[in-house]
This record gives C-alpha cells, sequence and structure tokens, in this order.
C-alpha cells in the first residue's frame, strides 16, 4: 500500500480528512498542542475516515539543542535539550510524545535531526539509550531523519540502531532509503547546493519519475505547493 499526504495541514482539517489517509503532525514538533485538540482531531477523523493515520514529528526538545533557530516558532524556553540525550527536558518530552500518539492511534515517529547533530559514538550511544527508553512506552516504529550526514555515516548509524528497526527516511530525488521495512519519503521541494527551495512545485514528469519509485510506503509532501502536488500525485499513483 502506498498512502500520500502533506507535512502539516494545508486545508482546514475536514477537507483534508476527506482529501488523504494520513498526515505527518507537524505542531508537535515546535510545542505540545493542547490534550483536548488532540482528542478533537481524532473524533473528527473517526467520524470521516476511522482508518486514517496520524505520524507524529518528534518534538524538537528531544533532538535540538537550545540554540537551534527553530525555537524562534515556539513557546518552549530550553536550557539543557536536544540530541537525544537523556536529561530531564529530553525525558519530559518523550513523555508528552507518547501521550499525543496514544490519543491519536500512532505507531510511528519521525524524528528529524538538526544539521549540527554530527556523526559520532556519542550522538549514536544517545540515540541507542533514547530508544532503548522509548520501549518503555510502547511499541513505536522509529522513522529517522539524519540531515546533513553521508551515506556511510548513515550506514553506521543504521547498523548500529538495527535492534530498533529503523526506517531511514529520504527525498527519493536525493538519496536512496538505507533501511526500512517500507518506504518514508518527505519531499521539501527543490535543492540549491545545501539550502532547500521550499517554494518550488514538483512538475508532473517529476510526479510520474517518482510514482517508479516508490512501492509501499508513504510519500510526504512538505513544499509550498504540498496540497496541490499530493493531490496530482495521487492522481497519477491511480492512473494506469
Amino acid at each position: 500500500m502506498i498512502k500520500v499526504g502533506c507535512c502539516g495541514f494545508p486545508t482546514p482539517m475536514n477537507k483534508y480528512f476527506s482529501f488523504f489517509d494520513v498526515v505527518e503532525v507537524q505542531k508537535t514538533f515546535y510545542d505540545f498542542p493542547r490534550i483536548d485538540s488532540i482528542k478533537r482531531w481524532r473524533e473528527k477523523t473517526d467520524s470521516i475516515n476511522r482508518d486514517f493515520e496520524f505520524i507524529i514529528k518528534a518534538n524538537q526538545l528531544i533532538t535540538h539543542p537550545p540554540s537551534s533557530p527553530t525555537y524562534k516558532k515556539s513557546k518552549l524556553k530550553p536550557k539543557n535539550s536536544g540530541f537525544f540525550r537523556m536529561v530531564e527536558e529530553v525525558t519530559e518530552a518523550l513523555k508528552k510524545t507518547v501521550e499525543i500518539a496514544d490519543i491519536l492511534r500512532c505507531d510511528k515517529i519521525l524524528f528529524q535531526t538538526p544539521p549540527s547533530f554530527k556523526h559520532s559514538s556519542e550522538n549514536i550511544e544517545n540515540m541507542e539509550r533514547f530508544f532503548t527508553a522509548m520501549k518503555n512506552y510502547g511499541k513505536f516504529r522509529i522513522i529517522l531523519e539524519l540531515r546533513g550526514w553521508k551515506e556511510a555515516e548513515i550506514l553506521d548509524a543504521l547498523e548500529r540502531l538495527s535492534s530498533f528497526s529503523p526506517v531511514h527516511c529520504v527525498d527519493p530525488f536525493r538519496s536512496r532509503q538505507l533501511s526500512g521495512e517500507f518506504q518514508y519519503f518527505r519531499l521539501h521541494g527543490r535543492y540549491e547546493s545545501n539550502r532547500i527551495i521550499y517554494s518550488y512545485k514538483y512538475s508532473n514528469s517529476e510526479l510520474s519519475s517518482l510514482k517508479k519509485l516508490v512501492k509501499k510506503g508513504y510519500v510526504m509532501f512538505n513544499n509550498k505547493y504540498m496540497l496541490e502536488d499530493a493531490m496530482r500525485f495521487k492522481e497519477i499513483l491511480n492512473s494506469d
């Protein structure tokens, strides 16, 4: 099965739930939504599409240090966060993330690391400890987007984390997926050097090429035109 969706809600939720079968929740990265709001999301989806799937993007307190510019969009005021270190801020963020996941009946969590999270034994050991602790909260599929890492570095980390069966998240137009029982593609737009141009609209030719790349899993659009591109890609997927 191939599921197509967006990273966030580019249209009112009721419409989105009618168009798609999956969403990657972005609000959980920047802040922690109110629990009553999360419950309403699940209630809304159940009234429209009970099989609708939520995938959570893990909160930045887990992955990003206090110096990260992403906190400018957040009400969070971190002091000692990030890099999967088992400190109080990180463990509390894990508990809150799992609470939200349980309400949404979500069994997949995306962990996106910042460019400052470099390949090192210390960082990989931190991930090992973190994912070991995470097992105590339930069974979740771990999706990893290791930004800025070279293929050999990613392979090393995936091998050392193999007991957790991580799914390697990629943009298939830029790199190949190196692990995972299903594909998880995130499409951010066009790349110029190391800069992402989010205001990019994918051509029909590119979406047709994407159709050939995806076999089983998720295609999640995260560009400015995510709604239009995701809907066009669904049409292309369903065409002969």
